[in-house]
């Protein structure tokens, strides 16, 4: 028969979390020093600062950034990068990141990285010119590494922004065409596009994107099963699409169509599926200059839903 709690068990649950009970040793241990601490002046007032993930005993909760000593933003734990703002431009700026976890322990802090924001550039409206020749290699299955050719400006570039689909997810120095992206999923393809920015904040059109998939897990040997070569042309009140079913096996009746991270539609073959490549028109209404994100799934013969294929943007014309 189950025992009724005693007193001292209860007055050991009234005072969670203030204190650890008895038999449940405090975490005391501080989780990893953030690690390859990166900071860059994005313009004359904002500094970029990036970092890896820190490891601890029981679970990293979240990450802070310190300016000469000061706090100045708070992350959570899925966060390793962060634009710190309102800086006055031509001052030098020391930042330094640390880790958190759940019992409020914090490591030590990462070196300092030292940077200087540049000067204003007054009245400078004109945006870079968007990088070229964008290149990708996969390394292994949680990581890639991007080239590009250098951007043109009036100002010069300070930075340039890696996007995943819709999502910074790295930024380095206008002096450098090379980013390596961690933190990637196995078997799964990814969408990357670059974008270059001027001290004024301008950033240029993305550049053409480039598609990459991550190697498959170490004894994972299921296919993929994402629509590939997805192409999306935008004209005068329409969208074409095109693209190459997943092999299932069988044929592919149905594709999800996603806009903007959203279900739009389904689209559906009542007879036999295209064989190949398969098409669609996609009417549209919006004003021209709206800017659509786009993505397909199909489903499968077991009437799962597959992955996700690559995504193409376009504006409306």
């Amino acid at each position: 028969m189950r025992r009724p709690p005693t007193l001292a068990t209860l007055a050991c649950l009234a005072a969670l979390p203030l204190a650890a009970c008895a038999g449940e040793p405090e975490d005391t241990e501080r989780p990893t020093t953030p690690a390859g601490v990166t900071a860059q002046a994005s313009s004359a007032t904002t500094v970029h600062v990036m970092w890896e993930a820190s490891s601890d005993n029981e679970e990293v909760t979240g990450y802070e950034i310190y300016e000469n000593g000061t706090r100045v933003r708070t992350l959570p734990a899925s966060g390793h990068m962060a634009d710190v703002d309102r800086l006055s431009p031509r001052t030098a700026y020391r930042f330094t990141v640390r880790a958190r976890d759940a019992a409020g322990n914090l490591s030590a802090p990462s070196t300092a990285i030292s940077v200087t924001t540049p000067a204003p550039a007054p009245d400078d409206r004109g945006a870079p010119t968007p990088p070229g020749g964008v290149r990708g290699t996969v390394d292994g299955s949680r990581a890639v590494t991007l080239t590009w050719a250098r951007s043109t400006d009036d100002t010069g570039v300070t930075s340039y922004d890696v996007y995943q689909e819709d999502s910074r997810v790295h930024s380095v120095p206008g002096t450098r065409t090379t980013a390596r992206v961690t933190g990637l999923r196995p078997g799964t393809v990814y969408t990357f596009t670059v974008r270059a920015r001027d001290a004024a904040e301008n950033s240029s059109p993305d550049s053409a994107p480039v598609d990459l998939t991550t190697a498959p897990a170490p004894g994972d040997e299921t296919p993929s099963t994402a629509p590939t070569s997805l192409k999306a042309t935008a004209r005068k009140g329409a969208i074409d699409l095109s693209w190459t079913p997943p092999r299932t096996g069988a044929p592919v009746r149905e594709h999800r169509l996603y806009l903007n991270g959203r279900p739009a539609t389904t689209i559906v073959w009542g007879a036999e599926p295209p064989a190949g490549t398969a098409t669609y028109t996609m009417t549209i209404t919006d004003p021209p200059g709206t800017r659509y994100s786009i993505k397909l799934r199909a489903r499968l013969p077991d009437g799962t839903w597959g992955d996700f294929s690559a995504q193409r943007t376009v504006v409306v014309e």
